[in-house]
């Protein structure tokens, strides 16, 4: 067989194992999807049945019990719901989706975070976030919503400070089916480790949930993006395959070509 059949054969191959990857993870959320379209169903039964005079589906306690969503200093993007981090004069822009309990995104930020954030911080692109809490519905319990929450506290303090804390939370990532993100805890032990983060405020806000109510309307944003699988990247709206066909991050030096690539390219086209 040809070096050339080779090369298609494994192309075919890494798609291949890239669509199963990507099918499984909207199974997952088509799942979450149905669960919680019950819930609500249930819930406005019991409104009903209750003689209740008012219908209000709401999110999680903390930050949006009174229907008001406390929304972090930094937020950007329609109704506050993305976070920015780079130079906003960067002539290019990567938009990440991520969930934080995502193993596939831990595998990711471990491999190429300092590659990306490289780009960022040279001024090559400018990084827009979507955080996705999708696992929560399909594994059961809340430690990507918490882990969220958290982050909106750090983004309230800062981009530089979400950033960082972000990148700890991948670090110190717990299995993805033991919901460990769920204990406030650990995202605050997990805080310390980033200079200057954990004041009184911001312990204050994770432990009063206090961006609870914004983490669900980030979610919201990310379940009507489009995007089936996490961790999902494009640079100026063109994918970039940051996941090998076996689910494996490529290597920072691929991911750098990659990206001078796609930029090169835009050069040439405008």
């Amino acid at each position: 067989m040809s070096d050339n059949q080779n090369t298609k054969n494994t192309t075919k191959s890494s798609r291949s194992a890239r669509s199963r990857l990507h099918a499984e993870q909207l199974r997952r959320r088509r799942a979450h999807a149905r669960r919680r379209k019950a819930g609500i169903a249930a819930a406005i039964t019991a409104i009903l049945l209750g003689g209740g005079t008012a219908l209000a589906i709401g999110t999680a306690s903390g930050g949006a019990e009174d229907g008001r969503v406390t929304m972090p200093a930094n937020a950007s993007g329609t109704d506050g719901t993305v976070i920015v981090y780079g130079r906003a004069t960067a002539p290019d822009t990567l938009d990440v989706w991520e969930d934080f309990r995502c193993p596939y995104c831990g595998k990711l930020e471990k491999a190429d975070g300092k590659a990306i954030q490289r780009l960022a911080d040279t001024g090559v692109y400018k990084i827009h976030y979507h955080m996705g809490t999708f696992l929560d519905g399909n594994l059961g319990g809340h430690g990507s919503t918490e882990a969220l929450q958290a982050a909106g506290a750090a983004l309230n303090e800062g981009a530089a400070r979400f950033k960082a804390f972000h990148d700890v939370l991948y670090a110190g990532q717990p299995d993805e089916r033991t919901d460990g993100f769920a204990d406030q805890s650990r995202l605050l032990a997990l805080a310390a480790k980033v200079p200057g983060l954990t004041t009184p405020a911001f312990v204050q806000a994770v432990k009063d949930r206090t961006y609870a109510g914004w983490a669900h309307k980030v979610s919201d944003a990310f379940n009507r993006s489009g995007v089936d699988g996490t961790p999902t990247l494009k640079l100026n709206g063109r994918p970039l395959a940051v996941l090998d066909g076996a689910g494996n991050p490529i290597a920072p030096a691929r991911y750098t070509a990659l990206v001078q690539q796609s930029v090169s390219g835009r050069s040439q086209r405008s």
